[in-house]
């Protein structure tokens, strides 16, 4: 049973990411996700909104538990910030284009429609921007100035994954990429930051 409503909320997490929230229909996830139609009722009393909002939020959690490992394994804020954008631009590029942020996907198209799935997905992103925040005033940064980065990030990186999508290569993510990371290394306290190489430079 345990199996079934994972299986259901992966699918869930990549229909919805890639079709949107109208475009994904209930006998697609079963089908997708082998299980029973009576079982997303059985598991999700309240239909499509509840299995849409668990899935924000259970992709949310497995997002943020990425986020906290590429920025945690990196030998410093910047190059880690410089990994995570490479990271998604080979995510983008190994599903052709197809997958991106699921949690974007659903926000852009349910914000002002849907109160339970706005909030989830704005529950989300702020679980993002608290952990980059963090991790950004532990290398020096100040409050304030640690929330306005990464919103600046965040923000770049979900607009690069709409250009992408649409122009179909990843120019837009390794520009985002290269910005944010200068911009941050520029943030930090000057006995925390990294000689650069001549290539760390952001790119025209």
């Amino acid at each position: 049973m345990v199996a079934t409503r994972a299986r259901i909320l992966n699918t869930s997490s990549e229909l919805f990411g890639r079709q949107g929230y109208a475009g994904t229909g209930m006998n697609e996830i079963v089908a997708k996700a082998e299980a029973a139609l009576g079982s997303i009722y059985h598991f999700f009393p309240g239909g499509k909104d509840q299995l849409c909002e668990e899935t924000i939020r259970a992709s949310g959690r497995i997002y943020l538990e990425l986020i906290e490992a590429v920025l945690d394994e990196a030998s410093d804020i910047g190059q880690g910030v410089d990994d995570f954008f490479s990271g998604a631009a080979a995510q983008v590029v190994a599903t052709d284009f197809a997958d991106a942020c699921p949690i974007a996907t659903i926000a852009l198209e349910v914000a002002s429609t849907n109160e339970d799935l706005r909030r989830a997905t704005a529950d989300v992103f702020e679980s993002w921007l608290n952990a980059a925040s963090q991790r950004l005033e532990q290398a020096g940064i100040a409050p304030l100035q640690a929330r306005r980065l990464s919103l600046f990030a965040l923000s770049a990186l979900e607009g690069a994954f709409v250009l992408s999508r649409a122009q179909r290569n990843v120019d837009a993510i390794d520009a985002a990429g290269s910005y944010v990371t200068a911009v941050i290394r520029e943030a930090l306290p000057r006995s925390r930051r990294q000689r650069r190489e001549p290539g760390d430079e952001p790119r025209n």
